[in-house]
Order: structure tokens, then sequence, then C-alpha cells
């Protein structure tokens, strides 16, 4: 029996005009049917190449350089044009962070969900109206018969996203990617719209990544989680494990990030630093100039993702000091900016 997804040693690297840049490096993963994944990290980790890599979109002078992306069994990197087009907003349906990228504004909605359905099945309009109808209730819109015939620009930015959930289960996937699905909402409807998502591909028994920066949204809605950095997982397992139980410096420098985790009042913990370009990724270990446990070894040598405990651990020190690293020892190196005021009071202006 195969499974849902299987991503193996991928690597993805951009051909400019001084060289070739490497933006995923040898990420692999699997998802089984039903089974919901977090790729999680902060912008420029390579969560969203990635999800673009799986359903082979990756625009140049990007490409697919090493490794396969395996769905149900097939090479998807391996097929034509055609033969992907049966997949892609088939079998997997994408959902993106802005949903008027995906909403066509001159089109009704109902027309929109229509035409995807009959893209990809033999079927009547009117059968095809039917399934839309149906899925707009699935996702509690209301007066779903009323909506079918408005356009974009009508409905709230909650209410859209809520469509274009809709049109991603219209053709029933197998898999869902979701990048940064609700990044452009409010915080309750954030709530509102990840609840619905999770309800759905349980009900579904739909296959989830989601594609987010955000910790707190993922220990919410999945079962596994991977955790990426310039462009490598540097951690992955069990949701719950690594949220609670944090191995690696990075993840453990986003878990105390957290705005939830500290006394109130007091000064939010930062990762010093930031993570390197694409143009910059230091030798070894990615993360050693942030990384408070940085040794010798880190400097020259790249870890790679090694059993600790119940999940998987790229970290050299990790590896070495019996699978685990005291949070404590993790160094403050960011100080405010200040300056004086009339009244001789230093004030803080800006972090450095």
């Amino acid at each position: 029996m195969h499974h849902l997804l299987e991503v193996q040693d991928l690597e993805v690297k951009f051909a400019l005009r001084f060289g070739e840049l490497t933006a995923i490096n040898g990420v692999g993963f699997t998802l089984e049917r039903g089974e919901r994944m977090g790729l999680v990290g902060e912008s420029g980790a390579g969560k969203s190449v990635t999800g673009f890599a799986i359903i082979n979109l990756i625009s140049k002078p990007g490409y697919i350089s090493r490794g396969r992306v395996l769905f149900e069994g097939r090479a998807l990197n391996q097929l034509s044009h055609e033969a992907m087009r049966d997949i892609r907003g088939n079998r997997i349906s994408m959902i993106f962070q802005d949903p008027m990228m995906t909403l066509n504004p001159v089109l009704t909605v109902g027309t929109q969900m229509v035409e995807t359905l009959l893209a990809h099945r033999r079927i009547s309009r009117q059968a095809a109206a039917k399934i839309a109808l149906d899925k707009l209730r699935m996702v509690q819109i209301p007066s779903p018969e009323k909506r079918l015939t408005q356009y974009p620009h009508e409905f709230s930015g909650g209410m859209r996203q809520r469509i274009v959930i809709a049109i991603a289960l219209v053709t029933d996937p197998a898999l869902i990617i979701a990048d940064e699905p609700t990044t452009a909402l409010d915080v309750t409807i954030q709530a509102e719209i990840m609840e619905l998502l999770l309800e759905l591909c349980q009900a579904q028994k739909t296959g989830l990544v989601l594609i987010t920066h955000d910790l707190a949204v993922v220990s919410q809605v999945t079962e596994k989680l991977a955790v990426m950095y310039a462009g490598s997982i540097v951690e992955k397992g069990a949701t719950d494990v690594i949220v609670n139980d944090p191995a690696h410096p990075y993840t453990q420098g986003l878990i105390r990030a957290l705005p939830g985790i500290i006394t109130p009042g007091s000064r939010l913990h930062q990762i010093p630093g930031v993570m390197p370009s694409l143009t910059s990724i230091p030798p070894g270990c990615p993360f050693h100039p942030r990384c408070p446990f940085c040794a010798a070894v880190c400097r020259t040598t790249p870890p790679h993702l090694a059993p600790v405990d119940s999940r998987q651990v790229a970290c050299h020190m990790v590896a070495t000091q019996n699978g685990r690293l005291e949070p404590t020892g993790i160094v403050e190196t960011w100080q405010p900016d200040t300056r004086m005021t009339a009244t001789g009071k230093a004030v803080e202006t800006h972090g450095r």
C-alpha cells in the first residue's frame, strides 16, 4: 500500500545569471490518507517552494534538481503536463493565503465552481451546480443558492476564504495543500477558518499539508510537524511532542518566541539575527550563526536528520548531548537601543 504523499530527498534550484541557488535542500517526509501535517518556519525557509514543488508548479528559472514526489505511488515530477493537470486541482487542491489570487473577479462564484468541476468531471452543468451548492453548504455559507450568483467582491474576506475552500473541495481531493490560508484574515476569523478546515479534513478523510509560520495554528490542526530552516527540515515528528518538548535550538527559539508562554508585561523573546538569504547560506549548519549551542563541528559540517527520542532532529549538539539541550542555555544577544529624553530618562526606541 502506497503512502498518500511521499517526498524523497527533494532539492529545488534556481538557475540565475551568476550561478545556481539552492532553495530546497534534501527535504523528505510522508503523509498518509486523512493525515494532517504542518510545515513551519520563518519567511524564506522554503515552505511555499516545497508546496509548489509537490504539485510540480515551480516556475522558471526554478526547477527540481533532485529527488521525487510520489502521490499515491506516482512520481509527480516525472509526469507529462497533461497527466499532471488530471491530478492538480482534482486529486490535489491548493489553497493560497489571498483568496482574491484564486477567485476570478469577473465570474460569479457559481460559475467558477461549476467550471472547476467540468474541467475534471464528465457531468452536466446541472449536476455540477448541485455539487457546488452542496460544497457551499459544507463550508457553512449562509443562503448558498443566492451566493452562487454573486461575485467575489460581494463577500467579506472570511467568506471569500470559505469559498476558496469550497472550490478546493469540489472535486473531492485526496490531498489539500494550504499555504498560509488565514494570514490575510483577522484573528477570530482565522480560528473559524482553521476549525472549518480541520472538520472538513476529518469528515472527508482528506490529507492536509498546512504551510504556515504560525505555530499556534499548527498545534491546533495538525498531527505531525516538520520545522524548516534555510531550505532544510531541522526537526520533524508528532506535533504535540515537538510543541511541548522542542529539541532543535531553532524550534526551541520559535516556541519561546510565542507571546502566550511569557509573563504578561515582560519582553517578548526573539531569536537573535536573521535567516540567511539563498546567496549567503553559511557553511556547516545554516543555523550556527544564531545558535547559542554552536560548536566547532557546527561551523564546518552540515547535520543530517537523525532519530532522537520519538522525533528526528538535524543538530550535532542534540545528537552528542544525550538527545537533549537545555533551553535555559539560550543566550540573549539582542539589546534595545535607547536614547536620552529631555528629562534625563532613557527610553527604548527600537531593537538592533
